[in-house]
């Protein structure tokens, strides 16, 4: 069972996704309502992901998220914010958010990037994907690092289709694989290239023109 924390400091809308979370079959571990807080119980309850508001009263979420990645083990980290605007966005990410979905989005919407996220994917709200790939790829033409430590040509490959947008089980129907075979060649990519998450991943990969058809 996937093991979730909410943070948000609105209690109504709190409790209310903690209620939609536990009726879809998660095992929510804790609710709370701000920054420092949140930092401290994830680090006693584990979580798996934390479902992270933005505008908390006492911290910035971007901070929240980056504090989080310090926790052992890091969960990770789905804004789930009013906002789309495009520097709350890239803060967000930059500081460790696996993915970023807006309050408007449906309820069913909402559970499947849990889950997604749950599995490592990056999730985003349709549009903002876009936003933050074409932000790396600006990044990219500005700075492109030497090459890396090598990789064997299943991971070369699993890597150009999560740079490509494909969510694990979509890679592992086009390779004909387990989801956990994914899952594992992505873990070994990132301990080779000493990442952390999937975004990082997809950065590295769109940085070698892997994304390309």
């Amino acid at each position: 069972m996937v093991r979730v924390m909410v943070v948000d400091d609105h209690p109504m809308w709190r409790d209310g996704v903690a209620r939609d979370l536990a009726e879809a079959g998660y095992e929510v571990v804790a609710t709370v309502g701000e920054g420092r807080q949140a930092v401290r119980v994830a680090g006693a309850v584990r979580p798996d992901v934390v479902v992270l508001d933005l505008r908390l009263p006492d911290m910035p979420g971007a901070e929240v998220a980056a504090r989080l990645a310090e926790v052992e083990p890091p969960p990770r980290v789905l804004v789930l914010s009013a906002s789309a605007e495009q520097d709350d966005v890239l803060e967000a990410v930059k500081a460790g958010a696996s993915g970023y979905l807006v309050k408007s989005a449906g309820r069913d919407e909402f559970l499947d990037a849990v889950r997604r996220t749950a599995e490592g994917d990056a999730v985003f709200t349709p549009g903002l994907a876009g936003l933050v790939l074409g932000e790396y790829r600006r990044l990219a033409a500005q700075d492109v690092p030497s090459d890396g430590p090598r990789l064997t040509d299943r991971e070369t490959e699993v890597l150009r289709l999560v740079a490509k947008g494909l969510s694990y089980r979509q890679i592992a129907d086009r390779l004909v694989l387990s989801h956990r075979t994914v899952q594992n060649h992505v873990q070994n990519t990132l301990g080779k290239l000493q990442l952390h998450n999937r975004v990082e991943l997809v950065r590295y990969a769109i940085e070698r023109g892997l994304d390309a058809d």
